[in-house]
């Protein structure tokens, strides 16, 4: 067997030490900073495809950019452009203006200011107005001058239920700036639309009348607040609409007087509370024409009807009889014998104990049917007027007494202190308003309204004759001229009422006192309601008083109102 040896492919090359010195030392003395005695080496094709692929990428990465710049965004990149050199302007609307019914201005505009682009609101000087008007805010700018708040807007009040109608439509001006800010053109694009003047139902001066009679009397004699309305009795057109205390429109309007605007919030007095239509108070005996008109309708009295009144009645307990249950008149001595014209006219309270619960041989009308009958004129529930905030009310029966109290049974004595008008039951002023115009017009509940235009109206929903009616305001116009009301009795004009006093507070230490009634008293046109909140016992106030002092300024101060009621009807 042969052995055989691979030929070697390479040379061995032996390398003496020496050279490998002599290199080191550069003998030849070349120049290493210019790469002399380096070996040049090609850059490899790996290396120059990855770098050429790199470059590539970079390219289609930026021409899709640039595509979708140019191409795809470039309406709205141009938009934008177009933007930053053209800005518009809000070119403000001039509010529309709130006239009275004998066209005299309560809210219209005045420029303040040359340094506001819009007017401000000027409303009229008299007291009265807050609640009915309202106020406003004004448009405001943000860091930079520009309007983020682009429109006088209503906040309460006629401003804030006809803000749409009053508003109008703002204009545009659009004009071109430089890149420092500076104007160089301007073009208006878009014309401005006044808003609408509204005439409303209300007279100016009875109204201001009404607000300085209850002003005055809650001054003198410790009213907390108080409340008060006219109305006609054919149309349902508010002439008044009284809340006292009321707000500043100006003060928040203007929103500068922070220690003011505090204030309002912090009252005790409640002034942003619309008593006219969200207060709730127990009527009293103001009620009393409504009972004597649904005894009437039920047959359980007629105007010969006689109740002995003797300063009180006295129910026998008969678990206990020596602990009878005794319900008082006002009149410690009582009123002697009394039929239902006299006892609406000096409100005999032992009279209505009797047709509300039943005594002796008198039988009474229940609760049932007392809250049947109250609710008939349009008492405790929504008179429909659109106008701020409107409450309901309570009217006591056996279901709301179970809601309400541990002792859950009715008793007859819930009747007779619900017949006058006490106990739980709670009525707002425009409810006793609208009520009371029934009386006056024979049954029609009219929606109380602020804008002349056809008012809701329905009948009550009891049949009750003309007869019945005439008798009630028979009692009502007595009240006036020998029963309770006999300070607003006067030469000049005929006024019927019905007066009501109701004790309020944890010891009963306050009173609530009401007014209703109608004139004139022959021909009734107008309806009318004032209620004075919380006085003091230890004082005289009352809400005749309020009617009286009114009654008179009215004749010093504006006398042809009187007389002028041919167009009311």
């Amino acid at each position: 067997m042969f052995n055989f040896r691979r030929k070697r492919r390479y040379r061995d090359y032996d390398i003496n030490p020496d050279e490998i010195f002599i290199d080191t030392l550069n003998v030849s003395n070349m120049n290493r900073q210019q790469f002399e005695g380096v070996i040049e080496k090609p850059i490899s094709s790996k290396s120059i495809f990855f770098t050429g692929a790199f470059f590539v990428v970079v390219a289609i990465i930026f021409s899709v950019k640039l595509f979708s710049l140019q191409i795809i965004q470039g309406e709205n990149f141009a938009k934008k452009s177009e933007s930053n050199l053209l800005r518009e302007k809000p070119i403000f609307a001039e509010r529309g203006i709130i006239y009275d019914r004998n066209d005299i201005e309560l809210a219209w505009n005045e420029k303040k200011s040359s340094e506001k682009d819009f007017l401000d609101r000027a409303y009229i000087k008299k007291e009265g107005f807050g609640h009915i008007l309202g106020y406003v805010n004004y448009p405001q700018k943000d860091n930079d001058g520009n309007y983020w708040r682009t429109k006088i807007e209503g906040q309460a009040g006629l401003e804030k239920k006809y803000n749409d109608m009053l508003n109008g439509k703002n204009g545009s001006l659009l004009f071109e700036v430089d890149a420092l800010g500076n104007v160089i053109s301007e073009n208006n694009i878009k014309s401005t639309k006044s808003g609408e003047n509204i005439k409303i139902t209300l007279d100016s001066k009875i109204q201001n009348e009404m607000y300085l009679a209850i002003k005055g009397q809650a001054e003198e004699n410790g009213f907390n607040a108080g409340a008060g309305g006219i109305m006609n009795i054919h149309t349902g057109e508010l002439l008044s609409f009284v809340s006292y205390p009321e707000y500043d429109p100006y003060t928040l309007a203007e929103g500068k007087d922070r220690e003011k605007i505090k204030g309002f919030f912090s009252d005790p007095q409640k002034p942003f509370l619309n008593r006219f239509t969200a207060g709730l108070y127990s009527p009293g005996s103001t009620i009393k024409p409504f009972l004597a008109l649904a005894a009437l309708n039920e047959n359980l009295i007629t105007k010969n009807t006689k109740i002995l009144s003797v300063g009180k009645i006295e129910i026998p307990n008969k678990y206990n009889p020596s602990n009878s249950s005794i319900f008082k008149d006002w009149r410690r001595g009582g009123h002697g014998s009394t039929d239902v014209t006299f006892s609406i006219a000096d409100s005999v309270n032992t009279f209505f104990y009797a047709i509300g619960g039943g005594y002796k041989d008198q039988k009474g009308l229940g609760i049932t049917k007392i809250e049947d009958y109250l609710r008939t004129f349009g008492i405790a529930e929504r008179t429909g007027i659109d106008f701020g905030q409107e409450v309901t009310g309570t009217i006591p029966n056996p279901e709301w007494k179970a809601r309400t109290y541990k002792d859950s049974t009715w008793r007859l004595g819930d009747t007779y202190i619900t017949s006058i008008g006490q106990f739980g039951t709670q009525v707002s002023p425009i409810q006793m308003l609208r009520a009371t115009s029934a009386i006056a017009n024979n049954g029609t509940l009219h929606e109380p309204i602020l804008i002349s235009e056809n008012s809701m109206n329905i009948s009550v929903s009891k049949e009750i004759s003309n007869e019945h009616y005439n008798l009630v305001r028979k009692g009502m116009r007595d009240t006036v001229t020998k029963g309770t009301a006999q300070n607003i009795n006067v030469d000049f004009m005929g006024f019927a009422a019905k007066t009501g006093t109701a004790q309020v507070g944890v010891n009963n230490e306050f009173y609530n006192s009401w007014i209703i009634g109608y004139f004139p008293s022959e021909k009734p046109q107008y309806a009318y309601t004032i209620v004075m909140e919380k006085g003091n016992k230890d004082k005289s106030g009352s809400a005749s008083n309020v009617m009286k002092n009114f009654i008179h300024s009215v004749q010093e101060n504006y006398p042809e109102f009187w007389f002028d009621f041919k167009n009311e009807v």
